[in-house]
Parts: structure tokens; sequence; C-alpha cells
């Protein structure tokens, strides 16, 4: 026997690939955490260390993808503790873009080595309810979508699993084990910890005041009565666990002083906030577009024109509209600050400004547009993209696809008879499949592929770095996964597929056409039955 057919082997690289992927993942949570605070020694440290770590399993593994990407983190980080821990605007773009790269590595629910897919990396799911069969139900349902559970009949052992484990989540009931024993078990556990385990609190009966505040001292981040739906649990545990690459908050200073342009942006890389600084302010509009910034700080008196005027012909632009604009100017009349806000401005800092002040305002309004710009692109009812969004991620998946070389595939699905489910079943039910599959495809692909919801029961996928082929094996999986999903109803169970379709970006293809592609194989799955997935071009099926 071979070694690539000895299955002793497989299971030890299969080891090695997620202890790789894992401390991949723990980088990617200490650069997210960056964000939070200013960057210092301690935390480049931080950094740094755990990047070695990655670098050192990547080389010993023989993982090549993750060495290469961690080797240039550590060129990068060396270049910031030469500069004596100050970061400057190239390497945060290069962190980020190396970020980004390290978090496109992580392998997807479906994804093999050597025919074996990799086992979940996700820590378990504690849960903790009064009635076992209830227990092994929420169990059962949660585990089709990728996550572990462990289930807990009584206090002490759970106890001993907590001390041994720590775990994402833990579901408890206020009655586990003895009225009221949940909250005063939950607050027990969470006594020595550094940082509060999440819990979602649950109680057959509706709850006072005060059992709500116990539950919320308890760290307990939701609180249902009634009944526990898995899709609701999983949703929120999703939000809780959540670990993704991060984009830094992108700022564009307008300033036509090069020492106060230096000043702003130094002060403001120091938070790793990624800064371009513009010292002519005609140029800006092309900037704007090249950049796409989270933020625009303005100048109110320049040479060629007026903050002002500048912000004007900024909010003539609609997609510019809703970007936040500061100005940051010595002017001292608060009259005539209140008139540049009533132009196009959001906020008005007054030279000299601590650097501690700026960084605040900045972070503050950065994270509110961009939270609002999340509303306006995601569907109500999924949270995923909406179908305007998803074709401007396309639009752009496709042009870094070309710019980089890489292969790039965009797929359509379209939940079958789901008339029939609304109509056997009810609108809420319909929903409910629609929710549930949404929430299985964003756990099983990655963080770096983008989900929408087409319209109705349509999704569409943009996969970059993917071919057709390893489309389809990733699709096909989750479809066979999803069609063993069953949701309780009154009578029966009900069980829901769906077909899908797959199409490759071609050399100088528009995205239209590559979207009519994905259609039409779609169409063509459901003439041939159903329940399959098909590539554009190809007669191929699962």
């Amino acid at each position: 026997m071979s070694e690539h057919d000895d299955p002793g082997l497989d299971r030890i690289k299969h080891h090695f690939a997620q202890r790789v992927i894992t401390q991949a993942r723990q980088v990617l949570e200490i650069w997210q955490r960056l964000h939070r605070t200013e960057w210092n020694a301690m935390t480049l440290k931080e950094l740094t260390e755990a990047n070695d770590r990655l670098l050192k399993y990547a080389q010993r593994f023989d993982q090549t993808e993750h060495a290469h990407i961690a080797e240039q983190i550590g060129d990068s980080l060396r270049q910031v503790a030469a500069n004596r821990g100050r970061l400057t605007s190239p390497v945060i773009s290069d962190l980020s873009q190396l970020m980004q790269s390290l978090s496109r590595t992580g392998l997807r629910h479906g994804d093999q080595l050597d025919s074996m897919a990799l086992p979940p990396l996700r820590k378990p799911i504690y849960i903790a309810l009064q009635d076992m069969a209830r227990s092994q139900r929420l169990a059962m349902q949660m585990e089709y979508f990728g996550v572990t559970i462990q289930v807990f009949e009584e206090s002490e052992s759970f106890r001993r699993a907590v001390a041994e484990r720590h775990p994402a989540v833990i579901v408890m009931e206020v009655d586990f084990d003895g009225p009221a024993q949940g909250l005063q078990l939950a607050a027990e556990i969470q006594t020595h910890l550094p940082t509060k385990l999440p819990i979602l609190f649950f109680s057959r009966d509706e709850a006072d005041t005060n059992r709500r505040l116990a539950a919320v001292r308890a760290g307990g981040h939701e609180f249902y009565t009634g009944t526990l739906d898995a899709s609701h649990l999983l949703e929120k545990i999703e939000n809780l666990t959540r670990v993704a690459y991060y984009d830094p908050i992108r700022v564009l200073v307008v300033d036509d002083s090069r020492a106060q342009a230096l000043h702003t942006e130094m002060s403001l890389n120091s938070a790793g906030i990624l800064t371009r600084t513009l010292l002519n302010p005609t140029a800006v509009m092309s900037h704007l577009a090249e950049f796409n910034p989270d933020l625009i700080i303005l100048d109110m008196y320049m040479p060629e024109c007026t903050g002002t005027e500048l912000a004007k012909v900024i909010r003539q632009h609609e997609r510019y509209v809703s970007v936040p604009i500061i100005y940051l100017s010595a002017e001292g009349d608060l009259d005539k600050q209140l008139d540049a806000m009533s132009e196009g401005g959001d906020d008005f800092l007054t030279k000299p400004i601590r650097p501690h002040h700026l960084i605040a305002t900045v972070r503050t309004r950065a994270a509110r547009a961009r939270s609002l710009k999340a509303r306006m692109v995601q569907d109500s009812l999924t949270g995923l993209y909406n179908h305007t969004h998803t074709l401007q991620l396309l639009e752009d998946a496709s042009y870094h696809a070309r710019r980089m070389g890489q292969q790039l595939t965009f797929v359509m699905l379209d939940i079958d008879h789901f008339k029939q489910v609304n109509d056997r079943y009810g609108h809420p039910m319909g929903d409910r499949v629609i929710k549930s599959l949404a929430l299985f495809l964003k756990q099983r692909l990655r963080k770096t592929d983008h989900i929408g919801r087409y319209g109705g029961e349509e999704f569409a996928v943009v996969l970059p770095d993917t071919d057709a082929q390893a489309a389809l094996r990733l699709i096909e999986e989750i479809r066979k996964r999803f069609a063993e999903i069953h949701y309780p109803t009154q009578s029966d169970s009900l069980a829901c597929t769906f077909s899908a379709g797959i199409a490759q970006l071609s050399p100088d293809q528009d995205i239209n056409d590559l979207a009519r592609q994905a259609d039409e194989a779609l169409y063509s799955a459901k003439r041939n039955g159903r329940n399959r997935v098909e590539i554009h071009g190809a007669n191929l099926a699962g």
C-alpha cells in the first residue's frame, strides 16, 4: 500500500491542516480585536507571536499557502517594529490585503483533503435544558448546520465540561436542574472568567424583570420564552461566534497643508485606520472612486476651493451621499461651523485637536456609516445581501478576478416546490425554510464568499478564486446536507431541497451574461428533475 493510500497518514494530514487553520483563525481574531483599540507595543507583540506560531505550524506541516502568507505578514510587522511601533498607511494596506488572503485559506465545509472533509473548527455549543427529549431534538436540528453540540442532564456534569473546555455558546434553561438553578449555575461558572461566556437563556414561562436582570448579569445575550427554534438560535450563535477578516476603516484626508495632512494621517494610522492624504482638492473624485473611503476629512479653507464647496461636489454623486464628511479647521466661529455642517458636513472639529478625540470621532462616525450601509444592502428576512448589492459584489469580484488572474464562479439556487410549502404549511413556515437555507449557506461558505437573496426563494452566491468544478463539489455537498433537515409541523415533518446552476467567468465576459448563464443552468436543473446542480454548458449533475 502506498503512502497516498494510507488512511492513517490521511488522518495525520487532516489533524495538521486543522491545527494550521485554527492558528490562522487566531491571527484573524487578534487583527479584528486590534481595530477596537489603539495599537501599542503589547498588541503588536501579541499579533507577532500569533503569526510566528502560524508560520512555524505551516512550515512543519507543509502548508505552503499559509506559510507564504505568514512570512509576508511577518515582514510587514518587522517594518512596524523598525519604525518604533508606528504604523503607516502602506503597511496597514499591506496587512489588510494579507489578512484578507489569510481569511480565504480556511477550508469551507465540503472542501476536502484526500477525499476526507476536515472536522468543524468551532468550539462546541452546550445545551442544558430540563427536558432531555427537547434537548436532543434541538441538538439534532442544529447539528445539520455543522455545529458540535453537547447536551447535559444535570449540573455536575455541566460544571466538569465547562472546566475542561469552554464552549462557544451556552443554551441554558433558567430552571435547569431545579427552580432558578440555571441562573445560579450560569452566574457561578462566570465568576472567575476574564471574559464571560455568551449564554442564551430559555424559560418555558414568561419571566419577570428580576429574572431577566439576573440573566443579563450572568452573561445572557438573549432570553427566549415559550418555545426554542433551532434556526433562531443558530442565527444568534452565528452572530456571537463570527470570526471574519476585519477591513480597517478607510479615511480620505483632503488638506492643502502637507504638515497638517501628515499629522492627521499619523494620528489615524496609530489606531490602525487606513488613511490617504490628498493635497489637491480638485482630484478628489478620482481618489474617491479608487480608494472608496468610509469617511472624508476636509479642510475648510484651501486655495482652489472651500471645504463646503468640495462637500457639495461630493454629495452630487449618489454613491457618496451617505459617506460621513468631517470638517477639520482652525475656524472658531460657531455660526460658520454650523453653516458648514448644513452644507454637506456631519461634524466639525477645531484645530488643534487631540489625537484621541480625532480617532474616537472617526471611529464612531465610520462605524455608524458602515452599519447604515449594511442595513441598506441587506435583505430584511435573511440578513443576506439584497439583489442589487449582490450584482455590485459580482461586478467587483469579476474586476478583482481579472486583475489577479483568478477564477470566479456565480451560482444561483432556487428552493424546489416552494409554492407548495407556502400553500400547505403557510408563509411563516416558508419564511423559516428561506431563513434556514440562508443560515446553512453562511455556515458552509467562506467569509469571503458573497451570498445574496436574489428574490423570493432564489439565492445567489459569488465564489472568488473558485472554478466551476470546485463550485460543483461544494454546492453538491450543501445540497445533500440541506435535504436532510426536517422542520417539525403539526401533522408531520417537512424536508425541502433546492436546485442550482453554476457559471464560470470567462475572459471579457460581463456580469449580466454570467448571471444569465447561471440562470440558464438553474432552469436546466429544474427541467431535469430538480434537487440537482448543473454547470452551464456541461451535462453535469449530482
